[in-house]
This record gives structure tokens, C-alpha cells and sequence, in this order.
């Protein structure tokens, strides 16, 4: 099974790509790990891709979809989910154009619902349990608000991550997600055009329920 999911910063969308994952054991493959992949290998691919990210430039496209068909065919050769990629329109077509290409199908697309001021808040509400990270704490959510300072899971400590309350940056990241004509939702809705004609199937999940009644949905449509 293959999967491409899309959802903005603070949508959940790790927690949810994580259950798919476990449940059809899919390599779970995320933009930034495809970078680090090749150009940790010393691949091809990936010494070009640095030469760009030394001089802070934007590694092109006829770099970036080939590096991501290899990790698809290899990583991925027993079935994935694609995080964080594409990340806008002309991404999205050529992505499916390549896919095509490689005979390689797309069985689902998920799409996280989720105002943007929700999911700002959520950024900026997260907190840190220092025994544990992955204990949920957010103070702008009812059902794991922390106990004061302190995690609600264990009692620890709790901290912030410096880049979650940097708003301005925030800001950018969703500036680019949110863009329905050439950012990312824009790519989600590629998608979800072909899926209106039957050449894939589009998944939307409402990201202000619960975690659960989110999995359930989700656990449910995707099968």
C-alpha cells in the first residue's frame, strides 16, 4: 500500500502517519530523511542535492523527484507513506507524472483538516515532558492540558521548544501550506481532483476531534 498524507504543523499529522504506519507496516519516508539519505550515502543524487543546500539554495525538481522515486523503490519497495512531500502544485504534477512513469500506484491520500489559527495555536501550545517527549501536553487543548507546570502523564518537568513559539516562522510555514493556488494545499487538492476520477482515493480527516475519533475515521476509510 502507498500512501501520500498532507496536514499543516500541529494537525497531528505525525501521530496519525504513525498508526498507518504500524498498521500496514509501511515505511514511513519524510522529505527531510530523503535528503539526509542521499547525501549521508554519497549518492549521486544526493552530492548534487548538496551543492545546493551548501550555497542555501532550493534543490530543483529533476533533483528532488528522482531522489524521492529511489527511496519510494527502495526504502519504500514493500509499500509507504510519503510525508512532507510534494510540498506544492508543480511538485504534486510531477510527482504523479513520475509515478506513472514507474508504474508504481497511489492507494490513498489523506488530508488533515485544521483551521490555521488552530494549528498555530497547537504549535505555540505545545510542551515537553522531559522524562518523556512523546507524553502529550498542550495547553491550548482541553484533554491533554498539563497539570500546571507539570506533565499530565508522569508529573515531570515541562519545557517549550524554542521554534514553537517563534510565531514569524510559524507564519511562513503555514503561508506555504495554506496556499490553494500553489502551495501545498494546492498539491492535496491535485490529488484530490484525480481522486474525483477515480485514479486514487482522497481521505479528509477532521483534525479538531479527538485523536481517537480521528484514528477511527481514518483506521476505518483506509483498508
Amino acid at each position: 500500500m502507498n500512501i501520500l498524507i498532507f496536514g499543516p504543523n500541529g494537525s497531528g499529522k505525525g501521530t496519525q502517519g504513525n498508526l498507518v504506519k504500524d498498521k500496514f507496516n509501511l515505511a514511513h519516508i519524510e522529505s527531510g530523511g530523503i535528503f539526509r539519505e542521499h547525501i549521508g550515502g554519497g549518492t549521486e543524487l544526493g552530492k548534487k542535492a548538496k551543492e545546493y543546500i551548501d550555497k542555501g539554495e532550493l534543490v530543483p525538481d529533476d533533483i528532488t523527484i528522482p531522489m524521492v522515486l529511489e527511496t519510494l523503490e527502495t526504502t519504500g519497495k514493500d509499500g509507504w507513506l510519503l510525508d512532507g512531500f510534494p510540498r506544492n502544485m508543480v511538485q504534486a504534477e510531477k510527482l504523479w507524472d513520475a509515478l506513472q512513469e514507474k508504474g508504481m500506484k497511489l492507494d490513498y491520500v489523506i488530508e488533515i483538516l485544521l483551521p490555521r489559527e488552530v494549528a498555530k495555536n497547537r504549535i505555540m501550545g505545545r510542551r515537553l515532558c522531559e522524562n518523556n517527549p512523546n507524553h502529550p501536553n498542550n495547553i491550548f487543548i482541553d484533554v491533554i492540558k498539563p497539570d500546571g507546570d507539570k506533565c499530565r502523564v508522569c508529573g515531570g518537568a515541562l519545557k517549550t521548544r524554542a521554534d514553537d513559539q517563534d510565531e514569524e516562522a510559524i507564519n511562513k510555514r503555514h503561508d506555504i501550506y495554506y496556499d490553494t493556488n500553489t502551495g501545498t494545499l494546492a498539491a492535496a487538492y491535485f490529488y484530490k481532483a484525480l481522486a474525483d476520477k477515480g485514479q486514487t482515493k482522497y481521505v479528509e480527516l477532521d483534525g479538531e476531534r479527538s485523536i481517537d475519533e480521528i484514528k477511527d475515521t481514518l483506521l476505518s476509510e483506509v483498508k
